[in-house]
C-alpha cells in the first residue's frame, strides 16, 4: 500500500492495573529484578516471547487476562509494592544529595549511542553500553544528569550468517510507539520541534523523545517528522550509517540540536539548566559551537570570551587510542556547512575551522575540536590516559607529554545490569543488602564482595556451575536458530543437543571485530587449539561472538574464518560462533564463561569493559595487559598474556602472542580448573574466584567510575563555569582579553641566558643555584611565570629530559628595556646524569593550569 503511515495502538489497562503503565515507562525495570518478576508473572510465556519487554508485553496481553489480574488481590498487592518502591527510588535523597552545595545542579551528557536494554537497540558496542551504564549509575547515585542522543529508526543492525559464514545485516524498523518513550510536548500538547540550519537555506527539524532511565531523563532526537523532506527524515535512520555528509548532519543534530533540545526540555519541565556539559567522544563535539553561539549572538560577548566560558564547563572523554579511530571531515565540508547562508553572526567559519585543525590542513578533526572546547579531558583507563597524552601532545607544543591536560577515569560497569540473578541470590545468602538503597548510601565502599567471596567453596562452585549450564542452554537455543537461518534442516541438527558441555572449562571471547582486537588469534596454531578442544580428560570449549561494521569487509573475513573453523564437525561441539551479539547474549556470556579472553594489540584497547562484567560474576580474565587489565591485574585475579609489542613483523608478533596464550592455557588455566578435591570442587580455581571478587569487584563498578567523574571532573567544571560566568561573563571577557594580548606579545618573549652556579660540584641533597635573563616584551613580570625544569638525561646521549620537575624562579631585578633576572635554588633529589632548562609561561589568576593558554618559551627558541 502506498503512503502507509504506521501507528501503535496501546492496550487500555483496567484502573486497578494503571500503575503498570507507569512502571513500564521507566527503564529501571531493565536492572530491577522485582519489577521484571512482576511482568513475568503477568504472562510467563508472553514475557519470554517479547524478549522481556514490558511495553510489548502489555500491548499483547488479552483483556480477559488483564481482568483476571485486576481481580487478583495478591497480584495487586505486589503491583502496589513495586510501584511504591519505584516512587521511593525516584524521590528519596541518594549519595549525590549528601555532597556539598558546590556540586553541579545539573549535568548534560551527550553520546551518539546508549545501551540501556536490548529491547531499545540504540547502541553498537562498548561506547553505547558504557553510556547506558553511566546513566543507570547516575540514577542509582542520584547524580542529576540529563542525557542526549539520537533515536535511530533502524537502530544498529541485526547480524546473520550465510551458509558459508559471511556476515549479513538487517535493519528492522524501530517503532517509537512500541518503546518506553514519550514525546516532549509544549504546554499546548504540540510536540516540541528543534531546528538546525543546513546549507542552501534548508532546516532540519527533529522531535524529541524522552526515555526515563530511573531518575535520569534521556532525550533522543528524531528527524522522521512530516516537516522534513525525505533526505532530512533519513538523518536519524541508523547508527553510524551513510557517507560523510550524512554523518556530519547527524553529528550536527546531536551536538547543536542536542543543546537546543536541552534548552526546550528545561523550559517545558522547569528543570535547571546544566552547569556542566560532558561530551562522550568527539561525535557530539558541535555542542560547544552551539553554546558559543548562544553567548555570541546577543552581542554582549565576542567569540573569544564565549570560548573561554564554554571551555570552563565542558568535559571531553576520548575513547580511542589510535588516530584512525577519530572522526574527521574534509575542511571544505565543514566550511560549507558553517559558512555561506548557514553562517551564524559572530561565528566566523575560520574560527570554527581552527578548532578542528590538525597536521593535515585539509582535514577537520572532531577530537581536536573536542579537546580545544573542553577545559577538562580524560581517557578511560590509566594506560589510555598515557596513550592519549602522547597522541594529542601536538595540541600543546612545548609542554612535556606528562603535562598534557588529559587525565584518566577508568571505566566501570553497572552492577545491577551485569551481576547475574544466581550471583545476587548468593550475595543475599551471604547477608549482603543488594537493594539500590544500600548502594546509594555507600557507593562501592563496601565489603559486599568480600562477604560473597567468603562463602563456602561448594556454594561458590555451585553458582559457577549453574551459570555455565544456563549459558550452555542459551548457546544451544541460539545455535539451532542460527543453523536454520543458514539453511540447515532439522534433520541435520541432532548434534546441537550436545553442543558444549556444562561441566567443561568454558572460555568466552565476544566484542566488536576490528582487526586490532584479533578475533582469530586463537586460530594461529589450529592443531594446537584442536588438541585443547578435544582433549579426552581435560577439554576446553570456546564461545565466540561479535559484529563487524557493515563496511568492514576485513572484519567480516575474520568472522567467516572463525565460523568456518567452528563449523568443522570434529570441533563444533567444542567451539561455537553465535551471531547477533547484543546485551541479552552478553549477560549469559559474562556470567557463564569461566575465563574471559581478550587479546588486542597493546595499547590499542582503550579500556574494554566486558572482562569487568565477567569478574563481577566470578569469571577469571586471560588477557593482554591493555586497557583496564593493565592497571588491575595483580597476578592472582587471572592471567596476563605476555605481549610482543615492539616486534615489527605483525605476523611474528601474532605468532609469539598466540604461543604465549596456548602455553598459559596448557600449563596453568586448564590444570587449575580440573584439579578437584574429594567433593569435586577445584579448590585452587575457587580461591582465584574469591580473590577476583574481593579485589576486582568494587573497583570495576561504575559506582567507582561515576564518583570519580563527579569529584575530579564535574565539580571542578561546575566551579570553573560559575567563576567564568559571574557578572555577566566579565571574567570570560577578561581572560579572553589577556589571552589575545599575551598571544600577540609572545614573539618578543625570550630566555636570553641561563647560568648554573658550578663553583661546587652538584651533590645529591644539595641545592643548585640557577639564574636566567628573560625579556618579556610588552608583558610584565606579573603576567608570566618563569620556571626551571630539571630532569634525567637519557642514555642515548640526547638532550631530552625524563622525569621533568618544575620549580618556580623568583624575580631578582630588571626592567622592560634591559630584561629581567630570575633565580631559583633547585633541590637535587636524584643521582646520575641530569640537565635543566628555563621556560616562560603566561600567568593569569583565571588560568586553571599553564596549558589553558598553550604558550611557552625556552632558550634559543624563536
Amino acid at each position: 500500500m502506498r503512503a502507509l503511515r504506521r501507528f501503535t495502538v496501546r492496550a487500555t489497562l483496567p484502573e486497578p492495573l494503571a500503575a503498570l503503565d507507569d512502571i513500564a515507562g521507566n527503564l529501571r525495570w531493565a536492572w530491577h529484578p522485582p519489577t521484571r518478576d512482576l511482568f513475568a508473572a503477568i504472562d510467563p510465556a508472553g514475557w519470554r516471547s517479547v524478549g522481556q519487554d514490558p511495553v510489548r508485553l502489555l500491548a499483547q496481553v488479552s483483556a480477559p487476562r488483564l481482568a483476571e489480574l485486576a481481580g487478583d488481590p495478591e497480584f495487586r498487592l505486589r503491583l502496589d509494592a513495586v510501584h511504591a518502591d519505584l516512587r521511593r527510588y525516584l524521590t528519596e535523597p541518594r549519595w549525590y544529595q549528601t555532597l556539598p552545595a558546590d556540586a553541579p545542579v545539573s549535568i548534560a551528557y551527550f553520546s551518539p549511542e546508549f545501551g540501556i536494554t536490548e529491547t531499545q537497540p540504540q547502541y553498537s558496542g562498548g561506547l553505547g553500553i558504557l553510556a547506558g551504564d553511566h546513566l543507570k549509575t547516575a540514577s542509582d547515585l542520584g547524580v542529576p544528569i540529563v542525557a542526549v542522543g539520537l533515536l535511530y529508526r533502524a537502530g544498529y543492525f541485526t547480524q546473520g550468517l550465510t551458509a558459508d559464514g559471511w556476515q549479513t545485516e538487517q535493519y528492522p524498523t524501530v517503532d517509537p510507539g512500541q518503546l518506553p518513550l514519550r514525546l516532549l510536548r509544549e504546554a499546548s500538547g504540540a510536540p516540541v520541534l528543534i531546528g538546525v540550519g543546513l546549507p542552501e537555506g534548508r532546516t532540519l527539524r527533529a522531535q524529541v523523545w524522552q526515555a526515563y532511565v530511573g531518575r535520569v531523563t534521556l532525550l533522543l532526537l528524531d528527524s522522521d517528522v512530516p516537516d522534513n523532506g525525505p533526505a532530512e527524515r533519513a538523518v536519524t535512520d541508523r547508527l553510524y550509517g551513510g557517507g560523510v555528509d550524512h554523518r556530519l548532519v547527524q553529528e550536527a543534530l546531536l551536538g547543536i540540536g542536542g543543546v537546543r533540545a536541552v534548552r526546550a526540555w528545561c523550559r517545558v519541565t522547569g528543570a535547571p539548566a546544566p552547569e556542566v556539559y560532558h561530551t562522550n567522544e568527539g561525535h557530539a563535539g558541535f555542542l560547544g559551537l552551539e553554546r558559543i553561539r548562544e553567548l555570541v549572538e546577543p552581542g554582549e560577548l565576542d567569540f573569544d570570551a564565549a570560548l573561554r566560558i564554554v571551555r570552563a564547563g565542558t568535559v571531553f572523554t576520548t575513547h580511542t587510542p589510535v588516530p584512525a579511530g577519530i572522526d574527521r571531515f574534509p575542511r571544505e565540508t565543514i566550511e560549507r556547512f558553517f559558512g555561506g547562508d548557514n553562517a551564524s553572526p559572530g561565528m566566523p567559519a575560520d574560527r570554527i575551522l581552527a578548532l578542528g585543525a590538525e597536521t593535515d590542513p585539509a582535514v577537520f578533526n572532531m577530537a581536536h575540536m573536542g579537546l580545544r572546547l573542553a577545559q577538562h579531558a580524560n581517557g578511560v583507563s590509566a594506560l589510555h590516559g598515557q596513550v592519549s597524552r602522547e597522541m594529542f601532545a601536538s595540541l600543546w607544543p612545548g609542554f612535556d607529554v606528562a603535562e598534557v591536560p588529559i587525565t584518566s577515569v577508568t571505566n566501570g560497569v553497572h552492577g545491577g545490569t551485569w551481576v547475574s540473578r544466581p550471583g545476587l541470590e548468593l550475595a543475599q545468602r551471604a547477608g549482603v543488602d543488594t537493594s539500590d538503597s544500600a548502594a546509594a548510601e555507600a557507593p562501592y565502599e563496601t565489603d559486599a564482595f568480600a562477604r560473597v567471596a567468603a562463602m563456602p567453596a561448594g556454594d561458590l562452585w555451585a553458582v559457577r556451575r549453574e551459570l555455565r549450564a544456563n549459558l550452555v542452554a542459551e548457546v544451544r537455543r541460539r545455535l539451532r536458530a542460527s543453523a536454520l537461518r543458514r539453511g540447515a534442516t532439522e534433520a541435520e541438527l541432532g548434534w546441537v543437543a550436545d553442543a558444549l558441555d556444562p561441566d567443561v572449562l568454558t572460555i568466552g571471547f565476544a566484542r566488536r571485530v576490528p582487526s586490532y582486537k584479533r578475533l582469530t588469534l586463537m586460530l594461529a596454531d589450529r592443531a594446537r587449539l584442536q588438541r585443547l578442544l578435544t582433549d579426552t580428560d581435560r577439554p576446553v570449549q570456546v564461545v565466540v561472538a561479535g559484529k563487524a561494521h557493515p563496511a568492514d569487509d576485513g572484519g567480516k573475513r575474520l568472522i567467516q574464518e572463525m565460523v568456518t573453523f567452528a563449523d568443522d564437525p570434529r570441533l563444533r561441539q567444542r567451539i561455537v560462533f553465535l551471531p547477533d551479539y547484543d546485551m541479552r547474549l552478553a549477560r549469559f556470556l559474562v556470567a557463564g564463561c569461566d575465563v574471559w579472553l581478550n587479546n588486542p594489540q597493546r595499547p590499542l584497547e582503550a579500556c574494554g569493559t566486558s572482562g569487568m562484567k565477567s569478574a563481577l560474576n566470578g569469571g577469571l580474565n586471560l588477557s593482554i595487559r591493555d586497557g583496564w587489565w593493565d592497571e588491575l591485574y595483580d597476578g592472582r585475579n587471572g592471567w596476563a598474556i605476555p605481549t610482543a609489542a615492539g616486534v615489527g613483523d605483525p605476523g611474528r608478533r601474532d605468532a609469539l602472542e598466540a604461543g604465549a596464550l596456548y602455553e598459559l592455557l596448557e600449563q596453568q588455566v586448564v590444570p587449575l580448573f580440573y584439579a578437584r578435591d574429594e567433593d569435586g570442587v577445584p579448590g585452587g580455581w575457587v580461591e582465584a574466584v574469591r580473590h577476583t571478587l574481593t579485589t576486582l569487584g568494587p573497583r570495576v563498578l561504575a559506582d567507582r567510575m561515576l564518583t570519580e567523574y563527579v569529584d575530579r571532573l564535574y565539580r571542578p567544571a561546575a566551579l570553573a563555569s560559575r567563576r567564568m560566568t559571574a557578572d555577566g561573563g566579565a571574567p570570560g571577557r577578561e581572560l579572553a582579553e589577556f589571552a589575545g594580548r599575551a598571544t600577540a606579545a609572545w614573539p618578543a618573549v625570550a630566555v636570553e641566558q641561563v647560568e648554573l652556579d658550578d663553583r661546587t660540584a652538584p651533590a645529591l641533597g644539595a641545592a643548585l643555584r640557577v639564574r636566567a635573563r628573560v625579556r618579556l616584551g610588552r608583558l610584565t613580570p606579573a603576567e608570566v611565570r618563569v620556571q626551571v625544569c630539571t630532569g634525567a638525561l637519557g642514555e642515548d646521549g640526547s638532550d631530552e629530559l625524563t622525569g621533568v620537575v618544575t620549580e618556580p624562579m623568583r624575580l631578582v631585578d630588571g626592567d622592560p628595556d634591559a630584561g629581567y633576572s630570575y633565580a631559583a635554588d633547585v633541590p637535587l633529589t636524584r643521582a646520575g646524569a641530569a640537565g635543566c632548562t628555563v621556560r616562560v609561561l603566561p600567568a593569569h589568576p583565571l588560568l586553571s593550569r599553564p596549558t589553558d593558554l598553550p604558550l611557552v618559551r625556552y632558550p634559543d627558541q624563536a
